[in-house]
């Protein structure tokens, strides 16, 4: 074989062309900033109003002196207007335990919710209810802590419990 002269043929991209790509570019990156941003938040709200989230705590917390003030503060709880919540009541027992209250025979309909069928646990749960004793705007609340038995009232879904509607002794 005869050696040939081999061409290769270059083709580059030009300065004025990148130029033309840099707002693209911008735009897709703030495109997804947004989009990481807003899935965060979608996903923060779904947490926080769980009712294992707000309400469960096991096992429970022994941690710190101000039980309620800790607890309220390191889980955000509070009113949707960022007021303090008056009254929080924390669930001290499995969260087995707690989703069976859904099967329980003590089915009745809510007195805070119409045509909404409540759940009563059949045993007592151990509780701990905070009431709030100073302040207005969150996070500059403060409780009392009130160690508790009592029976729990829960709303359900095909799930488990939804949401926690109070307790009595």
């Amino acid at each position: 074989m005869l050696p040939m002269k081999a061409r290769s043929r270059r083709t580059g991209v030009k300065a004025g062309d990148v130029k033309g790509l840099l707002p693209l570019m911008v735009l897709m990156v703030l495109v997804f900033l947004l989009l990481l941003f807003w899935e965060n938040e979608v996903n923060e709200d779904v947490v926080l109003t769980s009712l294992e989230h707000l309400h469960v705590d096991y096992p429970p917390n022994t941690g710190p002196v101000r039980y309620c003030n800790y607890m309220i503060q390191q889980r955000v709880i509070r009113e949707p207007d960022h007021t303090c919540k008056k009254l929080h009541v924390f669930i001290h027992e499995r969260p087995q335990k707690i989703n069976s209250v859904c099967t329980s025979s003590k089915k009745a309909t809510c007195t805070n919710l119409t045509g909404i069928f409540c759940f009563q646990s059949e045993t007592r749960f151990r509780l701990t209810v905070c009431q709030l004793i100073d302040g207005t705007r969150y996070p500059a609340c403060r409780y009392q802590i009130h160690p508790k038995e009592g029976f729990v009232f829960v709303t359900c879904d095909d799930l488990g419990p939804v949401n926690f509607q109070g307790y009595v002794e």
